[in-house]
């Protein structure tokens, strides 16, 4: 089975827009591999190299069902699998043998790692001057840190984001997922696109620098500048914001739990008719974001106050009575269940042959031409290793001289 495709079946053509696309991900945990999931889900032919006694630590991830990691098989979707040493003369040699028939190589080895076994940039833009070499690290190819090994926790802290997460009382914050590896995923499949519009261009391949301590402070926003400008430094505000007011989780009278914004002024006014206090809008400080956010608690006891007394049902119908924004917080059991996503086939189904029919995130977003989709669920560690190098034009005495040598 094959997950939806994103669209209507009467905007659907033939070829995904990346079709014809080939990508090799030799990259681990987890901002490479999630770049190439995302090429790979709108087209991209992605052939995952992993290591053949090591394979991708993501396969031993958080739970697994059956000894199956579940991780991976969201993050090895649509993705061929194949095992090759690269440290070993023939994993070298037949590394370079595809890279010659590639268009992107994504890797996050420390820097120096791949020019250690003579497979930099020198050597693989040799073999193929139209190939865009894909690096991601913890800091950078450069600079004081960038031989530090490098992980999405240490962005995290690095970046501010911990600084400015948490009660004002209380330590700093870490999520308690990966945010910092996901969001350079994004932003390297980004990069990685724009690599290749150059390509278009100038006919030639080029290096693709990603440090995952930088896209995580870009979605932190104007921090720099404040502290430039002004030497503002954001603090710690929980759930509050220093831009406007009401915003905040509020507990319901059934023992739930939701979240309002207010970052229109029309919609703080709406919220405060709501809630039964309409003259606090005529407060001169009502008149602002920042000054509404300066009186918080104020507008924090009508509007908790007002939703303590209603059921999360009751609120969520009387906020969109009122065309105010609000959302119910919610856990997995409820994202699962909630119309919305299951309008958008946020969460689709597919069939896998060890699992059998599992759910998972669909592709990030919708073309209405040219769908993305999943066609399978992350492979066995190696499972289409013969294949691949027999199409590269390998006979079996060649994959059993590379097994002999412990290449694969």
């Amino acid at each position: 089975m094959t997950a939806d495709h994103r669209t209507s079946p009467a905007h659907r053509t033939t070829a995904a827009p990346l079709t014809g696309l080939r990508v090799l991900d030799l990259a681990t945990l987890f901002a490479g591999p999630l770049a190439a999931t995302m090429l790979g889900d709108f087209g991209a032919e992605v052939i995952k190299i992993e290591h053949p006694t090591k394979p991708d630590p993501s396969r031993g991830h958080g739970p697994s069902k059956h000894g199956v990691g579940l991780w991976w098989k969201l993050l090895g979707r649509n993705k061929r699998t194949i095992t090759l040493d690269l440290s070993k003369p023939g994993g070298r040699t037949t590394l370079l043998r595809l890279a010659r028939s590639a268009d992107v190589v994504i890797e996050n080895f420390r820097p120096g790692t791949l020019e250690k076994w003579d497979l930099g940039w020198e050597e693989l833009s040799a073999a193929n001057p139209r190939l865009v070499l894909t690096r991601v690290t913890g800091f950078g190819q450069f600079g004081p840190y960038a031989h530090r090994p490098g992980f999405g926790t240490l962005a995290e802290a690095m970046s501010g984001f911990a600084a400015i997460t948490g009660e004002p009382d209380a330590p700093p914050t870490l999520p308690p997922f990966g945010l910092a590896d996901s969001i350079a995923g994004l932003a390297t499949a980004y990069a990685v696109m724009t690599a290749l519009a150059a390509r278009e261009r100038t006919g030639e391949g080029q290096v693709v620098d990603m440090a995952i301590i930088e896209p995580i402070l870009t979605v932190l926003g104007p921090q720099p500048t404040w502290y430039d400008q002004l030497g503002h430094v954001q603090p710690r505000t929980g759930n509050r914001s220093q831009n406007n007011a009401p915003r905040n989780t509020y507990r319901t009278a059934d023992g739930t739990w939701v979240a309002v914004s207010t970052s229109a002024q029309s919609i703080a006014e709406r919220v405060m008719r709501l809630v039964g206090r309409p003259e606090l809008i005529d407060e001169p400080w009502f008149a602002t974001g920042a000054d509404r956010a300066a009186h918080a608690d104020v507008l924090d006891e009508a509007v908790g106050a007002w939703i303590a007394e209603r059921t999360r049902a009751e609120v969520l119908a009387a906020f969109e009575k009122a065309e105010a924004a609000v959302a119910p917080i919610q856990d997995v059991r409820d994202v699962m269940a909630d119309p919305q996503y299951q309008a958008l086939n946020t969460v689709t189904t597919v069939d896998d042959p060890e699992l059998g029919p599992l759910r998972m995130q669909n592709v990030l977003f919708r073309l209405s031409a040219t769908p993305g989709a999943i066609h399978w669920a992350g492979r066995p560690h190696g499972a289409d290793t013969d294949e691949v190098l027999t199409e590269l034009g390998l006979a079996q005495a060649d994959l059993d001289l590379l097994r002999e040598e412990g290449a694969v």
